[in-house]
């Protein structure tokens, strides 16, 4: 069900560590014959694997583990995804990073879906999670893409774990949170209510806050008056609003 109306489960442990666990699942994306998006079976491995890392980082914790459950044959798609996967791990910083794997050894799909889970761990102290406060400006990195918009977009126009951990180094940011189906105002509301305010969205704000963003193709987060834009050049950023 999520903490604090996160996408992510918290377990605290005995000695002053959680941990911190988060899942994604992509379905009908792939290369093949009843996928619905036509996309290199890479690239759903690596965005996959890209969602539920960034909703690890940005509660602080530093990932662990890996799983991923893979619903078609071990080659080529199997491989492929896994192709794709550790393309990412590589370049959020995690290349060794313990990954279990399962495929279809029994049935060969004729569609891909793709389950992805981590978890990560940190001090219970250190957990980046209602840590906002009244008058924060609420600011998105990057664009909400889905579909066909994620495939053509350049990568570097597409949020990375790079960028998140850019963003948790900065003294005047709070809470960061990757952006999903749900859209920036439904995001942005449940991150206000962690700290008992509400979201007042700019008059003019862009994007469209109720777009989709498909694989966190962006994120919401939180900062002081005095934060500076200019450390953030290269990707979109646009203030949506604030808490009050």
């Amino acid at each position: 069900m999520g903490y604090k109306g996160r996408d992510v489960e918290i377990s605290m442990l005995e000695a002053g560590i959680c941990l911190v666990t988060a899942c994604d699942s992509c379905g009908a994306i792939g290369n093949k014959p009843l996928d619905q998006l036509k996309v290199p079976p890479q690239l759903v491995g690596e965005l996959t694997a890209r969602v539920a890392l960034m909703e690890v980082i940005c509660t602080g914790a530093v990932p662990q583990v890996m799983t991923a459950a893979i619903s078609s044959e071990p080659d080529p798609t199997g491989n492929a995804i896994l192709e794709g996967i550790r393309k990412e791990l590589t370049a959020a910083g995690y290349p060794d990073l313990p990954l279990a794997v399962s495929t279809e050894k029994n049935f060969s799909p004729d569609q891909t879906g793709l389950g992805m889970g981590v978890t990560g761990s940190c001090p219970a102290n250190a957990l980046r999670i209602a840590t906002s406060t009244p008058g924060d400006t609420v600011y998105c990195l990057g664009l909400p893409r889905v579909g066909e918009e994620v495939a053509q977009a350049p990568p570097e126009e597409i949020i990375s774990p790079a960028h998140i951990r850019e963003l948790l180094a900065m003294d005047t940011v709070h809470d960061v949170l990757p952006i999903g189906s749900r859209g920036i105002r439904a995001e942005a509301d449940d991150l206000a209510a962690q700290v008992d305010c509400r979201f007042e969205a700019n008059p003019e704000a862009s994007p469209d806050l109720t777009k989709a963003a498909g694989p966190s193709t962006c994120a919401v987060f939180t900062a002081s008056q005095t934060f500076n834009l200019t450390h953030l050049a290269g990707l979109a950023l646009f203030r949506v609003g604030c808490l009050a």
